[in-house]
């Protein structure tokens, strides 16, 4: 299998965080700069730019998966990638109504905007799309497997927002077979102290904000073509032979 070099968290212009010029085309275009072959769009709790990243990774030969860092409501950050657009679309509609009601305030958390594939602004999101939803962790793995998608936790070494720093264990019950680790160095302090992820496949990726942040071509997986449907069903797979 030839390798894919892969930054599968990474936010638009749609996130209240992100940069302003995390628009679609500039994320694609600048993966495609660094020699990615496969990026994941994920904002938080939205797939609402997906459909205009997936037109530019069709023009730069840049793999978009359509994705989301869902917020849980313990405030857990999951990652959940799909393999269509339609499918990203149908559970964006679904968790939408799940966020709290809160509206967002463009002058305290930043612009929540939509863009279309002339990277245009065709529209904002009234919710603030950083608060929680009402969706437990246990509860987010069979819902996005509804959808046809994969989710795992994202960055589980970071002191916010992440399983361990939150929760501080592991469920008992939990299936997931991946993870995410935001620096590699401490992988296995992290595997020593929840022997859970020794049986999980670990990637890094960058939860860039900005377009400096994005990987580089440095971390690669192996799925089996590289297709978003491929690179979703490699990551729901337990993990094998040329994993981390």
């Amino acid at each position: 299998m030839k390798g894919l070099y892969y930054d599968l968290h990474i936010h638009s212009c749609l996130s209240p965080c992100g940069d302003d010029d995390m628009t679609p085309a500039n994320i694609v275009g600048m993966a495609a700069v660094k020699g990615l072959d496969v990026i994941a769009l994920t904002d938080h709790n939205s797939c609402k730019n997906c459909p205009a990243a997936l037109i530019h990774g069709k023009n730069y030969g840049v793999t978009v998966i359509p994705g989301m860092e869902l917020t849980t409501a313990e405030e857990v950050h999951v990652v959940c990638l799909f393999p269509s657009l339609p499918d990203a679309m149908a559970f964006d509609s679904y968790i939408y109504e799940h966020i709290l009601p809160i509206q967002n305030k463009e002058d305290i958390f930043g612009k929540q905007q939509i863009m279309n594939e002339e990277d245009e602004v065709t529209g904002t999101v009234e919710r603030l799309l950083i608060s929680a939803t009402d969706i437990s962790f246990d509860n987010v793995f069979g819902l996005v497997a509804y959808y046809h998608g994969t989710a795992y936790p994202a960055h589980i070494d970071k002191t916010t927002t992440s399983l361990l720093s939150n929760l501080g264990f592991v469920p008992p019950d939990s299936t997931f077979r991946c993870a995410e680790i935001h620096d590699f160095r401490h992988l296995h302090q992290i595997r020593r102290e929840h022997p859970y992820f020794l049986d999980c496949r670990m990637i890094s990726s960058s939860d860039a904000h900005y377009l400096p942040d994005i990987h580089e071509a440095e971390y690669q997986i192996y799925p089996s073509g590289r297709e978003a449907a491929d690179v979703v069903a490699y990551l729901h797979a337990p993990p094998g032979e040329g994993d981390a």
